[in-house]
C-alpha cells in the first residue's frame, strides 16, 4: 500500500525521522536496532582485540566479544506514513568523532542507561543537551541487574523533569518500539511551531 495519507483531499507525503540510538560501551544499542527494525539491520561490529581492552572499558559486560565501529542501521514504520531511521552510535570514546556525522538531521535521540554503570550515559545526555536534539533515557533491563525506581535514577542522572525517563528490554520489540514511540511524540512536539498568543488571550 501506497503509505501517502490523505487530509482534506490533499496528499500528504511521508515523513521520515532520523532517531539516534546512543549509551555507553555493552548497553545495548545494537540489540535494540536489531529487536525493532523491520529491515535486515546493517552492523558494523568487530570483534574486541586485546589491543583495545586497556582503553575500553568492560567492567560489567566482560562477556562481550564485538563492539560497533561505525553505526547500526535500522528502519521501522511507527505509523502509516510514518517511518524512522535508526542509527545506532559506538559507545567507546575513541569512535565519538563519528557522532557529529550521525547526528546531522537527528530529530531525536535514545540514550540507553544500563543502572550498574549509570556514569556510561553521562557522555549521551550532555552530547545531546548541548546540540539540543531531544532525547529520552531509556534505562535496559538486565538479568541480574538491581532495580531501581526510576526516581533514583533521574536523580543519579540529575535529569530534568521535561526529559523523559522510561525503563525497557532491548530484547523484545514491543518495549523497545514503546521507547521509540516516546522519542518520537518528543521530537514532533519540539518540531511543533508555538501558536502564536494575541495580546489578551
Amino acid at each position: 500500500m501506497d503509505p501517502i495519507s490523505r487530509r482534506n483531499g490533499a496528499a500528504a507525503a511521508p515523513v521520515a525521522l532520523k532517531i539516534l540510538v546512543a549509551g555507553g560501551f555493552g548497553v545495548g544499542k545494537t540489540t535494540l536496532v536489531g529487536a525493532v527494525s523491520e529491515i535486515r539491520p546493517l552492523r558494523t561490529e568487530e570483534q574486541l582485540s586485546e589491543a583495545g581492552r586497556p582503553v575500553d572499558r568492560t567492567e560489567g559486560v566482560e562477556a562481550k566479544t564485538t563492539t560497533t565501529v561505525a553505526m547500526d542501521f535500522g528502519r521501522i514504520d511507527i505509523r502509516e506514513g510514518l517511518a524512522v531511521y535508526l542509527f545506532g552510535t559506538p559507545g567507546q570514546d575513541r569512535f565519538w568523532f563519528v557522532w557529529d556525522e550521525l547526528a546531522v538531521g537527528a530529530l531525536g535521540a535514545v540514550v540507553l542507561a544500563d543502572t550498574r554503570r549509570l556514569d556510561e550515559c553521562f557522555p549521551s545526555v550532555d552530547y545531546f543537551e548541548r546540540r539540543g536534539i531531544p532525547f529520552v533515557v531509556a534505562v535496559n533491563c538486565f538479568e541480574g541487574a538491581r532495580p531501581y525506581p526510576l526516581e533514583q535514577v533521574r536523580a543519579a542522572l540529575d535529569l530534568g523533569a521535561e526529559i523523559p525517563l522510561v525503563q525497557c528490554d532491548a530484547r523484545v520489540r514491543d518495549s523497545a518500539k514503546a521507547v521509540l514511540v516516546s522519542v518520537v511524540e518528543l521530537a514532533l512536539s519540539a518540531a511543533s511551531p508555538v501558536p502564536a498568543v494575541r495580546p489578551g488571550e
